[in-house]
């Protein structure tokens, strides 16, 4: 099953719409993973797919710890993303996707900065030789995003003027991306990226919970899944605070 059946197949299995962003801080690398694989598998039944950032590849490694993480993830049917937000030239960027697709990972996130041609079509190429997905982020969901984000970009093809993320989002549409990156704490960008891409790309907001972000808020603009770490990780009982989120009370 391609990537983006996989995690709406899963989201209506489990009534869930959340994608756990797994992304412990624990300086024990063995209690790290340890704890890793346990909250994965006690939190398997209420979320749609599972995100893994640097949190855990730099500490465990790719091929040592991290895979571990992906085959639990799929023994249990989720999906797994990977958090890389390659921004670097085509063969580079190639090599870096290469990798995390033989360590198994189901899609991965871009930066659309690099551009498409030498940048991000190999990639792409790649993704879609294996049916994996990718994921470009449009607008992050810390504070500081609206200084790089809103700057008004010059469309070279209609000559118009218009915010840097809107022109990501036309670009990710182009590419027909499996998904796009919007933030929680922003719903009427979410809103704004919605009418840009149209309805069949699906939107990923991180940010709900710790950064301000609210569930209700983000899916009524227009988001598809929420990416929910430290709200559901940090919390006294993860399970509950994951079975709140998605029946969307918080």
């Amino acid at each position: 099953m391609k990537f983006r059946e996989w995690v709406k197949s899963r989201a209506e299995r489990e009534g869930s719409r959340i994608i756990l962003a797994l992304d412990l801080h624990i300086e024990d690398r063995e209690v790290l993973l340890e704890k890793s694989l346990k909250m994965l598998r006690a939190l398997s039944n209420h979320i749609c797919a599972v995100k893994i950032n640097r949190h855990l590849t730099l500490p465990l490694g790719l091929f040592t710890g991290v895979v571990k993480l992906v085959e639990a993830a799929h023994s249990v049917g989720l999906p797994a993303i990977m958090d890389c937000k390659l921004n670097d030239i085509g063969s580079t960027n190639l090599a870096i996707a290469s990798n995390y697709f033989d360590a198994e990972f189901d899609a991965l996130t871009v930066s659309p900065y690099v551009g498409w041609e030498k940048g991000l079509d190999s990639v792409f190429q790649l993704a879609q030789e294996k049916d994996k997905g990718v994921i470009p982020v449009i607008y992050l969901s810390h504070p500081g995003a609206s200084k790089s984000f809103e700057l008004k970009v010059l469309d070279p093809l209609t000559g118009e003027t218009k915010p840097q993320y809107l022109y990501f989002a036309e670009m990710a549409r182009e590419w027909n991306a499996d998904g796009v990156v919007v933030g929680a704490t922003r719903p009427e960008k979410i809103a704004a990226v919605r009418k840009a891409i149209g309805g069949e790309i699906p939107i990923y907001s991180p940010g709900v919970g710790f950064q301000g972000g609210r569930a209700e808020d983000a899916l009524k603009s227009g988001a598809d899944y929420l990416i929910v770490g430290r709200s559901i990780i940090t919390a006294k009982d993860p399970v509950v605070a994951a079975e709140q989120l998605k029946n969307h009370r918080h």
